[in-house]
């Protein structure tokens, strides 16, 4: 029996407030989130959990305490494990925790269950399990999907810098922005652009404190003549959207002159239910 084959896709927050922090300590973020079209890989088979980690990036992860495993871990199943590490570690676009909804969605087609409160995995955990637009909430726990948005040409950039995430919260001067505005039905790029100018990526100046690079990052995103570039979460990765896929993929190209991983896609519509 071949594997189960599971996309675990790049997460991108286009918009991100933060709005507040709780007592423990979790901060509280209003989030427009989409996924592309590229993304990690997972391979499970039936037997005993373990875990075997392959690809670009797989370069000094743990194969012993992973996510993936943490969360077959808390779905009580077991599985063979094979993650194909094709996105860079620690860089904003939801890694590790699409990983985990990957593991969580193909355990679910295998015949168990999703497990309650994902977000014990992780903050983007319940979000990614869906892996389509929607509004995120609270401290990921509420997600509300969203239309899909048109196949819009988007590059990703990231300098090759990991940035810790408990560190650019806790640099994060202000806590309490107001939430997003209304998200209207978003029919292309410029009605997107146009609500996106809007908004903000509350850690973005935060992270540029850190890991000045970004900002040059940015920089060449906007050299390429992309119509909006923004940080995605935490950093340090940056997106930025093109009028076309032709675009684009000139602009990868041009900034990986830079040593930096570029990638031409789009973003992706919610995979088809299984």
């Amino acid at each position: 029996m071949p594997p189960l084959v599971e996309l675990a896709r790049a997460k991108l927050n286009l918009a991100l407030h933060v709005t507040g922090r709780r007592p423990d300590g979790y901060h509280l973020l209003d989030s427009l989130v989409v996924f592309a079209s590229i993304g990690d890989v997972i391979a499970l088979s039936p037997g005993p959990l373990s875990l075997r980690i392959d690809g670009p990036f797989a370069a000094g992860l743990p194969t012993d305490d992973n996510l993936c495993l943490r969360a077959a871990r808390l779905a009580g199943a077991g599985a063979d494990l094979v993650l194909t590490k094709n996105l860079p570690v620690a860089s904003g676009i939801g890694g590790g925790s699409a990983d985990a909804a990957a593991v969580l969605r193909g355990l679910a087609r295998m015949g168990h269950a999703v497990p309650e409160n994902p977000e014990r995995l992780g903050a983007d955990v319940p979000v990614c399990l869906g892996s389509g637009p929607a509004r995120m909430q609270g401290v990921g726990e509420i997600v509300t999907p969203l239309p899909a948005l048109p196949a819009i040409a988007v590059v990703l950039v990231n300098p090759g810098i990991a940035l810790s995430t408990p560190r650019v919260f806790a640099a994060t001067e202000r806590r309490d922005h107001p939430g997003l505005p209304d998200i209207p039905r978003l029919a292309g790029l410029g009605d997107l652009i146009g609500w996106l100018a809007e908004t903000r990526n509350d850690l973005e100046p935060a992270a540029l404190s850190i890991a000045p690079v970004i900002g040059r990052v940015l920089d060449g995103l906007r050299a390429t003549n992309a119509a909006f570039a923004r940080m995605s979460g935490s950093g340090a990765t940056c997106f930025g959207l093109y009028e076309t896929p032709e675009q684009a993929r000139i602009a990868a190209a041009a900034l990986k002159q830079h040593g930096w991983w570029a990638v031409a896609t789009e973003l992706a519509p919610p995979p088809a239910p299984r």
